[in-house]
């Protein structure tokens, strides 16, 4: 699964369902142990648990780069490489 980005120990990853249509765009969120799926546009939690302040910084990240995150999950379904979208500072 490729890494978009990475930031306060958070890691943002993307999915590649290409030819599959199931899911609606979507990114996984890990910190330590805790993963959490969140849809793109909306940007909402989908499944999982990550901790109250990496959360918020999750949800505020991906509320920046939405149309980046869009593109991205465009580009996976198909068959393309993902760019890297620039971490929170």
């Amino acid at each position: 699964m490729p890494e978009l980005s990475r930031f306060f120990g958070i890691i943002i990853r993307m999915y590649m369902e290409a030819g599959v249509q199931h899911h609606t765009p979507h990114f996984h969120a890990y910190y330590q142990d805790a993963v959490a799926v969140y849809g793109v546009n909306p940007v909402e939690l989908i499944s999982g648990q990550l901790p109250s302040r990496q959360r918020r910084l999750a949800e505020a990240w991906a509320e920046l780069h939405q149309t980046e995150l869009q593109e991205d999950w465009e580009r996976l379904q198909a068959g393309q490489t993902p760019r890297p979208i620039a971490p929170l500072a």
